[in-house]
């Protein structure tokens, strides 16, 4: 692989992901791969993008959430990018805390019936 430039195929290999989902990214605009003819290459600039992307992903921002914030360092640059991370950080922090406390009673909610149950197939 080349450390300048990507392919579109080392760039879905890279970061284990579909051929579809390359060509999604770059139809909504979070990626703009350098393009000759009908071959695409990724430089640094969309390899960290891609890196910015999959971990937004994994945090449960939406893809749209993150195209508008990686839009904000585009026009307004890095301090306002950050402002936004901070208040988009803050926001999900919140609801995966939300769904954790959630998850915690289904699972004691679980363990209290199996328990029942348990008794049950005893007495």
């Amino acid at each position: 692989m080349s450390e300048t430039r990507l392919s579109f195929k080392e760039m879905c290999a890279k970061f284990e992901v579909t051929p579809r989902t390359l060509r999604y990214y770059e139809y909504i605009e979070l990626l703009a791969p350098e393009k000759e003819g009908r071959a695409r290459f990724y430089g640094p600039r969309e390899v960290a993008r891609m890196t910015l992307i999959l971990r937004g992903r994994r945090f449960g921002f939406s893809l749209e959430e993150l195209r508008q914030w990686l839009l904000i360092y585009e026009q307004q640059g890095t301090r306002p990018q950050l402002e936004a991370w901070i208040g988009l950080a803050d926001r999900q922090l919140a609801e995966l805390t939300r769904q954790r406390d959630e998850l915690e009673v289904t699972i004691d909610d679980l363990r209290a019936l199996r328990e029942t149950a348990v008794k049950e197939l005893k007495g």
